[in-house]
C-alpha cells in the first residue's frame, strides 16, 4: 500500500470515488470536486491546486482517500489560521504551501478521511511522516465528522479546533405555523412581521429544482452570487461555469429559491440537499428589499425543508442573527498537524484558550434562541 497524488478528480472514477462515501452528502461526491476543477474554481492561480491523497494496492485500487488541495494562502477556507501564517512570516517560518483537507469554500461538516477505518489511518499516518519531504509545513482538516475526530484522537501531534456554527432543527413540524407555535410570544409576533413586511412589499417566491433551471436562470443565479462579492470589493470563488456543471451533474440535490417582484426576479438563495440535511450555501440580491435576505435564505428554507421532511438546515458560518429565528448552537472541529516545533507549541497554548472560549459562547447563545419556555406562552 502507498500514498498515490492526484492532481485532478478525473485520474478516478466517479464510481470508485463515490464508493468510499459513508453518506449521501453532496460536497463529497465525485460530481461536486470535479465540478470544481472543471470550471477552474480551483486551480490555476486560485491558490487552491487539488492534490488528493489517496491510499492504494499494487493493483491500483483505491482503499482511502483524502480530497485534498495545496493552499498558497488561507481564503475560503472558514477555519482562519491567518494569525498563525503571519506569526511564521515574522518569525522566518515558512507557512506556505500548506495541505489542507478540504471541500473548497463550503464550511459544512462531513467525512473527510473516506474509506474503511484501518485503509484510513494508514493514509493519515503515512501523510504527516511525508510532509517535510514534500515541502510543505503543516496538514489542516477542516469541518470533520465524529467519525474522523475519533481517529484524530488517537493519534499524537495532532491539535483540535473548535468553532461554533447554528442549524435549525425541524423536530416533525407539520408546517411552518407549527413550528412558530413552538416559540416564545413575542419571537412569534416579531417572525411574522418580517414575513408580512416581505410580503407587503409585492414579492412573491418560486422554488425550483436544479433540472428546472435554464442557461438564462444560472445566469441570474451567478449574477447574484458575484453580487454579494462585488459589493465588498472582492472577486468571487466560484465561476460561472461551476453553476451549470452541477447543474448537469447532480440536479436533484440543488433547490433554488427566486424572489420575484412583478414578474421579475431580483434575489436568490441556492442550496443543496442529502437524504436528511438542507444546505443553504449562496444568496444573492439586485436591489435590497427590507427583511428580504430572511425571508429567501431563512424561512423559505425552513418551509422547504418542512415540506420535503429534511431533518436539518445548515446555514453555513456565521450568523448570531440566526439565534433568534430558532438556528441552535452547534460546534465543529478541525484538526492541524504543524510540523515545526516552535509553530505547534505556540499554537497548542492558543488553541486551549480558543477552545473553551468557543464552548461557553455556544452555551451562552442558547440564552437567545426564541423557544418558549415551559409555563411561558
Amino acid at each position: 500500500m502507498s500514498v498515490t497524488i492526484i492532481d485532478s478528480l478525473h485520474a478516478v472514477s466517479a464510481e470508485a470515488w463515490d464508493a468510499l462515501l459513508p453518506q449521501q452528502q453532496p460536497f463529497l461526491r465525485h460530481a461536486f470536486l470535479s465540478a470544481l476543477e472543471d470550471s477552474g474554481s480551483v486551480g490555476g492561480r486560485t491558490g487552491w491546486q487539488p492534490s488528493h491523497r489517496l491510499w492504494c494496492d499494487e493493483q491500483g485500487e483505491v482503499h482511502a482517500a483524502l480530497p485534498a488541495y495545496l493552499k498558497l494562502h488561507s481564503y475560503g477556507e472558514y477555519v482562519f489560521d491567518h494569525a498563525w501564517a503571519d506569526a511564521c512570516r515574522r518569525a522566518g517560518i515558512g507557512y506556505y504551501p500548506k495541505l489542507l483537507g478540504a471541500v473548497p469554500f463550503s464550511p459544512v461538516t462531513g467525512a473527510r478521511l473516506l474509506g474503511d477505518a484501518q485503509a484510513v489511518g494508514q493514509l493519515l499516518d503515512a501523510l504527516t511522516a511525508e510532509l517535510p519531504a514534500q515541502g510543505l509545513s503543516s496538514l489542516h482538516i477542516n469541518f470533520t465528522s465524529p467519525a474522523c475526530d475519533a481517529l484524530m484522537t488517537q493519534r499524537q501531534g495532532w491539535l483540535e479546533r473548535l468553532g461554533c456554527q447554528f442549524h435549525w432543527h425541524n423536530r416533525g413540524y407539520r408546517d411552518f405555523q407549527d413550528f412558530l407555535d413552538t416559540l416564545s410570544s413575542r419571537k412569534r409576533k416579531q417572525m411574522r412581521k418580517e414575513r408580512e413586511q416581505v410580503a407587503g412589499q409585492g414579492i412573491e417566491f418560486d422554488r425550483r429544482l436544479g433540472h428546472e433551471l435554464s442557461e438564462a436562470d444560472w445566469d441570474f443565479v451567478y449574477h447574484c452570487y458575484a453580487n454579494t462579492y462585488h459589493v465588498r470589493g472582492q472577486a468571487p470563488y466560484l465561476t460561472r461555469d461551476f453553476f451549470s456543471l452541477l447543474a448537469e451533474r447532480m440536479p436533484e440535490m440543488i433547490r433554488v429559491v427566486f424572489a420575484i417582484e412583478h414578474g421579475r426576479p431580483l434575489a436568490m438563495a441556492f442550496s443543496l440537499v442529502d437524504g436528511d440535511t438542507f444546505y443553504g450555501r449562496y444568496w444573492g440580491c439586485l436591489a435590497e428589499f427590507d427583511r428580504l435576505h430572511f425571508e429567501t435564505c431563512f424561512y423559505q428554507g425552513m418551509e422547504l425543508a418542512i415540506d420535503e421532511g429534511l431533518q436539518r438546515f445548515d446555514a453555513g458560518a456565521q450568523g448570531e442573527h440566526k439565534l433568534i429565528r430558532g438556528f441552535e448552537p452547534v460546534i465543529t472541529h478541525s484538526w492541524h498537524y504543524l510540523f515545526h516545533p516552535g509553530l505547534h507549541a505556540a499554537v497548542v497554548e492558543f488553541l486551549e484558550q480558543e477552545r473553551s472560549g468557543v464552548r461557553v459562547y455556544a452555551e451562552e447563545a442558547r440564552s437567545y434562541l426564541p423557544f418558549r419556555q415551559a409555563g411561558n406562552g
